[in-house]
Protein backbone atom coordinates (compact mmCIF):
# COMPACT_ATOMS: atom_id res chain seq x y z
CA UNK A 1 0.00 0.00 0.00
CA UNK A 2 2.72 2.47 1.01
CA UNK A 3 4.77 1.79 -2.28
CA UNK A 4 1.98 2.32 -4.33
CA UNK A 5 1.28 5.12 -2.21
CA UNK A 6 4.91 6.58 -2.88
CA UNK A 7 4.59 5.89 -6.94
CA UNK A 8 1.62 7.96 -7.59
CA UNK A 9 3.14 10.78 -5.62
CA UNK A 10 6.71 10.13 -7.69
CA UNK A 11 4.61 10.13 -11.20
CA UNK A 12 2.56 13.51 -9.73
CA UNK A 13 5.91 14.93 -9.01
CA UNK A 14 7.58 13.99 -12.44
CA UNK A 15 4.21 14.78 -14.47
CA UNK A 16 4.23 18.82 -12.14
CA UNK A 17 7.97 19.02 -13.51
CA UNK A 18 7.06 17.90 -16.90
CA UNK A 19 4.39 20.71 -16.80
CA UNK A 20 6.51 23.40 -15.24
CA UNK A 21 9.16 22.69 -17.29
CA UNK A 22 7.06 23.19 -20.76
CA UNK A 23 5.39 26.35 -18.99
CA UNK A 24 9.16 27.73 -18.30
CA UNK A 25 10.67 26.75 -21.94
CA UNK A 26 7.39 28.98 -23.57
CA UNK A 27 8.46 32.05 -21.44
CA UNK A 28 11.75 31.14 -22.95
CA UNK A 29 11.14 30.52 -26.48
CA UNK A 30 10.36 34.38 -26.93
CA UNK A 31 13.28 35.54 -27.65
CA UNK A 32 16.73 33.92 -29.24
CA UNK A 33 17.04 30.33 -28.63
CA UNK A 34 20.31 28.49 -28.84
CA UNK A 35 20.86 26.40 -32.04
CA UNK A 36 23.70 24.40 -30.48
CA UNK A 37 25.06 24.11 -26.59
CA UNK A 38 28.14 22.53 -25.92
CA UNK A 39 29.57 21.17 -22.57
CA UNK A 40 32.96 20.79 -20.80
CA UNK A 41 32.12 18.27 -17.77
CA UNK A 42 34.49 19.07 -15.24
CA UNK A 43 33.90 17.68 -11.93
CA UNK A 44 33.25 14.19 -11.70
CA UNK A 45 36.16 12.68 -9.54
CA UNK A 46 36.15 16.03 -7.43
CA UNK A 47 31.98 15.84 -6.87
CA UNK A 48 33.24 11.56 -6.12
CA UNK A 49 35.52 13.05 -3.50
CA UNK A 50 33.79 15.37 -2.13
CA UNK A 51 30.90 12.52 -1.29
CA UNK A 52 33.18 10.19 -0.11
CA UNK A 53 32.31 7.94 -3.45
CA UNK A 54 34.29 5.07 -4.98
CA UNK A 55 36.81 5.59 -7.58
CA UNK A 56 34.55 5.72 -10.91
CA UNK A 57 31.47 6.59 -9.25
CA UNK A 58 31.51 10.23 -10.08
CA UNK A 59 31.36 9.92 -13.57
CA UNK A 60 28.37 7.14 -13.31
CA UNK A 61 27.05 10.46 -11.57
CA UNK A 62 27.79 12.52 -14.62
CA UNK A 63 26.29 10.22 -16.89
CA UNK A 64 23.01 10.70 -15.44
CA UNK A 65 23.82 14.52 -15.40
CA UNK A 66 23.86 14.59 -18.98
CA UNK A 67 20.74 12.54 -19.55
CA UNK A 68 19.10 15.29 -17.80
CA UNK A 69 20.45 18.23 -18.86
CA UNK A 70 20.00 16.67 -22.80
CA UNK A 71 16.12 16.30 -21.99
CA UNK A 72 16.36 19.45 -20.68
CA UNK A 73 18.16 20.97 -23.99
CA UNK A 74 16.07 19.06 -26.99
CA UNK A 75 12.71 19.77 -24.84
CA UNK A 76 13.95 23.63 -24.93
CA UNK A 77 14.21 23.44 -28.20
CA UNK A 78 18.20 23.05 -29.12
CA UNK A 79 18.73 20.89 -31.52
CA UNK A 80 22.49 20.14 -31.48
CA UNK A 81 24.60 19.48 -28.29
CA UNK A 82 28.75 18.65 -28.05
CA UNK A 83 29.68 16.85 -25.30
CA UNK A 84 33.70 16.86 -24.25
CA UNK A 85 33.62 13.23 -23.02
CA UNK A 86 37.35 12.25 -23.15
CA UNK A 87 40.35 14.44 -24.24
CA UNK A 88 43.47 13.06 -25.94
CA UNK A 89 45.17 14.44 -22.95
CA UNK A 90 43.16 11.99 -20.71
CA UNK A 91 45.61 8.83 -22.06
CA UNK A 92 48.20 10.21 -20.00
CA UNK A 93 46.03 9.52 -16.58
CA UNK A 94 46.62 6.42 -14.96
CA UNK A 95 46.26 2.91 -17.02
CA UNK A 96 43.35 2.00 -14.42
CA UNK A 97 41.59 5.18 -14.68
CA UNK A 98 41.91 5.17 -18.59
CA UNK A 99 40.58 1.41 -18.73
CA UNK A 100 37.45 1.93 -16.50
CA UNK A 101 36.92 5.31 -18.35
CA UNK A 102 36.35 3.02 -21.52
CA UNK A 103 34.43 0.33 -19.74
CA UNK A 104 32.01 2.74 -18.60
CA UNK A 105 32.19 4.26 -22.22
CA UNK A 106 31.59 1.22 -24.07
CA UNK A 107 28.88 0.33 -21.24
CA UNK A 108 26.84 3.30 -21.82
CA UNK A 109 26.95 3.20 -25.74
CA UNK A 110 25.54 -0.22 -25.85
CA UNK A 111 22.60 1.37 -23.38
CA UNK A 112 22.10 4.87 -25.28
CA UNK A 113 21.17 2.13 -27.66
CA UNK A 114 18.77 0.48 -26.27
CA UNK A 115 14.84 0.73 -27.07
CA UNK A 116 12.98 3.52 -25.11
CA UNK A 117 16.18 5.27 -24.35
CA UNK A 118 16.60 8.83 -24.83
CA UNK A 119 17.55 8.30 -28.45
CA UNK A 120 14.82 6.96 -29.36
CA UNK A 121 12.73 9.48 -27.76
CA UNK A 122 13.98 12.30 -29.09
CA UNK A 123 15.44 11.63 -32.33
CA UNK A 124 18.65 11.74 -31.43
CA UNK A 125 21.53 11.53 -34.24
CA UNK A 126 24.91 10.40 -32.36
CA UNK A 127 28.20 11.53 -33.92
CA UNK A 128 31.52 10.67 -32.11
CA UNK A 129 34.05 13.80 -32.93
CA UNK A 130 37.95 13.22 -33.09
CA UNK A 131 40.81 10.65 -33.36
CA UNK A 132 38.84 7.24 -33.31
CA UNK A 133 41.67 5.49 -34.17
CA UNK A 134 43.47 5.89 -30.65
CA UNK A 135 40.20 4.45 -28.92
CA UNK A 136 40.77 0.81 -28.05
CA UNK A 137 38.95 -1.54 -30.79
CA UNK A 138 35.65 -2.20 -28.41
CA UNK A 139 34.76 1.16 -28.01
CA UNK A 140 35.79 2.29 -31.40
CA UNK A 141 33.85 -0.44 -33.24
CA UNK A 142 30.29 0.42 -30.61
CA UNK A 143 30.65 3.95 -31.75
CA UNK A 144 31.13 3.40 -35.53
CA UNK A 145 27.54 1.03 -34.79
CA UNK A 146 26.03 3.61 -32.67
CA UNK A 147 26.50 6.32 -35.20
CA UNK A 148 25.58 3.63 -38.26
CA UNK A 149 22.11 2.79 -36.20
CA UNK A 150 21.27 6.95 -35.69
CA UNK A 151 22.22 7.88 -38.65
CA UNK A 152 18.80 7.81 -39.99
CA UNK A 153 17.75 10.41 -37.33
CA UNK A 154 16.98 13.78 -38.07
CA UNK A 155 15.12 15.32 -34.97
CA UNK A 156 18.19 16.06 -32.51
CA UNK A 157 21.89 15.57 -32.79
CA UNK A 158 24.34 14.52 -29.96
CA UNK A 159 28.45 15.22 -31.06
CA UNK A 160 30.70 13.51 -28.23
CA UNK A 161 33.86 14.36 -28.20
CA UNK A 162 36.42 11.40 -27.27
CA UNK A 163 40.13 11.24 -28.40
CA UNK A 164 39.73 15.09 -29.14
CA UNK A 165 41.57 17.99 -28.68
CA UNK A 166 41.63 21.19 -31.08
CA UNK A 167 44.93 21.04 -32.33
CA UNK A 168 44.76 17.45 -33.33
CA UNK A 169 41.14 18.70 -34.96
CA UNK A 170 42.80 21.59 -37.13
CA UNK A 171 45.69 19.53 -38.15
CA UNK A 172 43.91 16.74 -38.95
CA UNK A 173 41.78 19.52 -41.24
CA UNK A 174 44.92 20.73 -42.77
CA UNK A 175 46.38 17.65 -43.72
CA UNK A 176 43.23 16.46 -45.45
CA UNK A 177 43.14 19.79 -47.27
CA UNK A 178 46.68 19.23 -48.69
CA UNK A 179 46.02 16.02 -49.32
CA UNK A 180 43.04 17.09 -51.37
CA UNK A 181 44.75 19.43 -53.13
CA UNK A 182 47.42 17.11 -54.44
CA UNK A 183 44.75 14.33 -55.39
CA UNK A 184 43.51 17.22 -57.83
CA UNK A 185 46.33 18.12 -59.11
CA UNK A 186 47.69 14.85 -59.93
CA UNK A 187 44.13 13.55 -61.59
CA UNK A 188 44.56 16.82 -63.53
CA UNK A 189 48.15 15.64 -64.51
CA UNK A 190 47.17 12.12 -65.34
CA UNK A 191 43.87 12.77 -67.45
CA UNK A 192 46.54 15.37 -69.69
CA UNK A 193 48.84 12.45 -70.13
CA UNK A 194 46.07 9.95 -70.95
CA UNK A 195 44.52 12.31 -73.49
CA UNK A 196 47.35 12.93 -75.85
CA UNK A 197 50.27 10.60 -74.60
CA UNK A 198 51.43 10.64 -78.47
CA UNK A 199 50.87 14.45 -78.46
CA UNK A 200 52.74 14.88 -75.21
CA UNK A 201 55.63 12.96 -76.30
CA UNK A 202 56.28 14.99 -79.50
CA UNK A 203 56.26 17.84 -77.22
CA UNK A 204 58.69 16.56 -74.62
CA UNK A 205 61.21 16.08 -77.91
CA UNK A 206 60.66 19.32 -79.39
CA UNK A 207 61.45 21.01 -75.72
CA UNK A 208 64.21 18.81 -74.94
CA UNK A 209 65.66 20.50 -78.60
CA UNK A 210 64.96 23.99 -77.72
CA UNK A 211 66.22 23.47 -75.00
CA UNK A 212 69.70 21.98 -75.55
CA UNK A 213 69.95 24.76 -78.10
CA UNK A 214 69.40 27.63 -75.39
CA UNK A 215 71.79 25.90 -72.80
CA UNK A 216 74.22 25.80 -75.45
CA UNK A 217 74.05 29.24 -76.43
CA UNK A 218 74.03 30.46 -72.96
CA UNK A 219 77.05 28.48 -71.97
CA UNK A 220 79.14 29.08 -74.36
CA UNK A 221 78.22 32.88 -73.30
CA UNK A 222 78.01 32.82 -70.06
CA UNK A 223 77.48 36.65 -69.43
CA UNK A 224 74.02 35.94 -71.43
CA UNK A 225 71.65 35.52 -68.61
CA UNK A 226 68.37 36.30 -70.58
CA UNK A 227 68.76 32.33 -72.37
CA UNK A 228 67.10 31.52 -68.81
CA UNK A 229 63.94 33.08 -69.87
CA UNK A 230 63.79 31.25 -73.47
CA UNK A 231 64.20 28.12 -71.40
CA UNK A 232 61.66 29.02 -68.66
CA UNK A 233 58.93 29.90 -71.85
CA UNK A 234 59.27 26.41 -73.32
CA UNK A 235 58.93 23.57 -70.79
CA UNK A 236 56.45 25.82 -68.98
CA UNK A 237 53.66 23.69 -70.57
CA UNK A 238 55.30 20.18 -69.50
CA UNK A 239 54.19 18.18 -66.82
CA UNK A 240 55.96 16.87 -63.77
CA UNK A 241 58.47 14.40 -63.88
CA UNK A 242 58.68 14.65 -67.72
CA UNK A 243 59.67 18.73 -67.02
CA UNK A 244 62.09 18.11 -65.40
CA UNK A 245 64.04 15.04 -67.39
CA UNK A 246 64.04 17.40 -70.09
CA UNK A 247 65.70 20.20 -68.41
CA UNK A 248 68.11 18.17 -66.67
CA UNK A 249 69.16 15.82 -69.65
CA UNK A 250 69.41 19.02 -71.45
CA UNK A 251 70.85 20.90 -69.54
CA UNK A 252 73.41 17.68 -68.41
CA UNK A 253 74.30 16.44 -71.96
CA UNK A 254 74.99 19.60 -72.71
CA UNK A 255 77.46 20.30 -69.55
CA UNK A 256 79.33 16.84 -70.24
CA UNK A 257 80.73 18.73 -73.60
CA UNK A 258 84.65 20.19 -73.00
CA UNK A 259 83.55 23.56 -72.59
CA UNK A 260 86.31 25.44 -70.10
CA UNK A 261 85.32 26.18 -66.63
CA UNK A 262 83.55 29.17 -67.25
CA UNK A 263 81.06 27.42 -69.02
CA UNK A 264 80.56 24.50 -66.69
CA UNK A 265 79.64 26.58 -64.08
CA UNK A 266 77.22 28.88 -65.91
CA UNK A 267 75.40 25.57 -67.10
CA UNK A 268 75.57 24.50 -63.30
CA UNK A 269 74.10 27.86 -62.59
CA UNK A 270 71.08 27.29 -65.22
CA UNK A 271 70.28 23.66 -63.26
CA UNK A 272 69.85 24.98 -60.28
CA UNK A 273 67.80 27.77 -61.86
CA UNK A 274 65.47 25.38 -63.40
CA UNK A 275 65.35 23.50 -60.68
CA UNK A 276 64.44 26.08 -57.93
CA UNK A 277 61.80 27.43 -60.74
CA UNK A 278 59.99 23.98 -60.68
CA UNK A 279 59.50 23.80 -57.12
CA UNK A 280 58.01 27.12 -57.30
CA UNK A 281 55.45 26.58 -59.82
CA UNK A 282 54.67 22.89 -58.70
CA UNK A 283 53.55 23.84 -54.71
CA UNK A 284 50.39 22.71 -54.08
CA UNK A 285 47.72 25.56 -54.81
CA UNK A 286 46.68 28.17 -51.29
CA UNK A 287 44.60 25.98 -48.76
CA UNK A 288 41.69 28.66 -48.29
CA UNK A 289 39.68 28.98 -44.72
CA UNK A 290 36.88 27.29 -46.37
CA UNK A 291 38.96 24.17 -47.05
CA UNK A 292 40.21 23.76 -43.47
CA UNK A 293 36.57 23.97 -42.55
CA UNK A 294 35.14 21.57 -44.98
CA UNK A 295 37.37 18.70 -42.77
CA UNK A 296 37.18 19.88 -39.19
CA UNK A 297 35.73 17.19 -37.36
CA UNK A 298 33.15 19.37 -36.18
CA UNK A 299 32.04 20.30 -39.51
CA UNK A 300 29.14 18.33 -39.38
CA UNK A 301 27.31 21.14 -37.15
CA UNK A 302 26.84 25.01 -36.92
CA UNK A 303 28.91 26.59 -34.26
CA UNK A 304 27.71 26.68 -31.20
CA UNK A 305 25.79 29.56 -29.21
CA UNK A 306 26.91 28.67 -25.91
CA UNK A 307 29.34 26.96 -24.18
CA UNK A 308 29.10 25.49 -20.77
CA UNK A 309 31.47 24.46 -18.09
CA UNK A 310 31.21 23.39 -14.88
CA UNK A 311 33.17 24.04 -11.63
CA UNK A 312 33.75 27.79 -11.97
CA UNK A 313 36.99 27.15 -14.71
CA UNK A 314 36.94 29.49 -17.27
CA UNK A 315 39.71 27.61 -19.28
CA UNK A 316 38.52 25.78 -22.44
CA UNK A 317 41.24 22.87 -22.06
CA UNK A 318 41.59 22.53 -26.06
CA UNK A 319 38.07 22.21 -26.74
CA UNK A 320 36.45 23.78 -29.87
CA UNK A 321 38.95 26.44 -30.00
CA UNK A 322 38.07 27.07 -33.69
CA UNK A 323 34.25 27.04 -33.49
CA UNK A 324 34.14 29.15 -30.88
CA UNK A 325 35.21 32.78 -31.47
CA UNK A 326 32.24 34.36 -30.90
CA UNK A 327 30.85 31.98 -28.07
CA UNK A 328 29.67 33.12 -24.41
CA UNK A 329 31.15 31.43 -22.32
CA UNK A 330 29.03 30.33 -18.80
CA UNK A 331 31.16 29.05 -16.47
CA UNK A 332 28.59 28.00 -13.10
CA UNK A 333 30.50 26.81 -9.70
CA UNK A 334 28.49 24.08 -9.72
CA UNK A 335 30.35 20.43 -10.45
CA UNK A 336 29.45 18.63 -13.55
CA UNK A 337 26.96 16.38 -11.91
CA UNK A 338 25.36 18.87 -9.94
CA UNK A 339 24.29 20.67 -12.75
CA UNK A 340 20.21 21.67 -12.86
CA UNK A 341 17.57 22.79 -14.81
CA UNK A 342 17.90 26.55 -13.32
CA UNK A 343 21.79 26.70 -15.15
CA UNK A 344 20.46 26.02 -18.56
CA UNK A 345 17.33 28.73 -18.03
CA UNK A 346 20.47 30.98 -16.55
CA UNK A 347 22.93 30.36 -19.38
CA UNK A 348 20.25 30.95 -21.82
CA UNK A 349 19.00 33.75 -20.39
CA UNK A 350 22.32 35.34 -20.67
CA UNK A 351 22.78 33.92 -24.31
CA UNK A 352 19.54 35.54 -24.84
CA UNK A 353 20.72 39.20 -22.92
CA UNK A 354 23.98 39.01 -25.41
CA UNK A 355 22.04 37.73 -28.57
CA UNK A 356 22.36 41.23 -30.60
CA UNK A 357 26.05 41.63 -29.97
CA UNK A 358 27.31 38.61 -30.94
CA UNK A 359 24.62 38.56 -34.35
CA UNK A 360 26.65 41.53 -35.12
CA UNK A 361 29.92 40.28 -34.47
CA UNK A 362 29.25 37.42 -36.52
CA UNK A 363 28.21 39.61 -39.70
CA UNK A 364 31.19 41.65 -39.45
CA UNK A 365 32.92 37.94 -39.62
Amino acid sequence: MAKDRDDSLSQLSGGLGSFLRKCLFSILSVGPLPNHIAFIMDGNRRYAKKHNMAEGAGHKAGYLALMKTLCYCYELGVKYATVYAFSIENFKRRPEEVQSLMNLMLEKIEELLREESIVDQYGIRIYFIGNLNLLSEPVRVAAEKAMAATAINTKTVLLICVAYTSYDEILHAIQESCKIKRNEIEERNVSKVSNGVTEGAEEVDEIHGVIMHNVQRYCENSSNKLQVLNTSRVYDSVTGDKKKNVVVDAVGGSCKMKWDEAASRACNDLIEGVEESMKNQWVLPPIKLLDVEKHMYMSVAPEPDILIRTSGETRLSNFLLWQTTNCPLYSPTALWPELGLWHLVWAVLNFQRSYQYFEKKKKQL
